[in-house]
């Protein structure tokens, strides 16, 4: 019997000097979410993170700390989730997103699924949250 496998992705919380979030609506599946994807076999968290961003944003960003570990429950997906700084002005579309915007968290509770938004909450709060969801909805809170 083989052990299952599980998939890690990292992602940013990316946070400016206004207090917005940096989002992105993927190209594949057109949903708002925050920046990130899988993280390469040779990178640090951090790093996974910088690069994740940057490549579907065209924000660089300082990563501060983790705010979160979420698992995705139907698809095996453990992602990392860091508080990130940055500010300067996005690309308006990249090869992985069809739009890419700072929005209040207001406007990213009313574009994104539960489980895509708490995290957003999370990073702004202290400590680091444990969450299992099913691509939607948190489950068990």
């Amino acid at each position: 019997m083989s052990t299952p496998k599980h998939s890690v992705s990292v992602a940013g919380i990316v946070v400016n000097e206004d207090g917005r979030v940096l989002l992105i609506q993927r190209r594949d599946n057109r949903h708002w979410e925050p920046p990130g994807g899988v993280l390469e076999l040779s990178e640090a968290f951090e790093d996974g993170v910088r690069r994740e961003v940057y490549e579907e944003t065209g924000v660089a960003v300082t990563v501060d700390r983790l705010t979160g570990v979420y698992k995705n429950m139907e698809r095996g997906i453990v992602a990392l989730v860091f508080y990130c700084r940055g500010g300067n002005k996005p690309a308006p579309v990249t090869s992985e997103a069809v739009q890419v915007q700072w929005m209040t968290v207001e406007q990213a509770r009313a574009v994104m699924a539960p489980a895509y938004h708490v995290r957003i909450t999370d990073a702004l709060t202290p400590g680091v949250n444990v969450r299992v969801h099913d691509g939607i909805n948190v489950l068990g809170a």
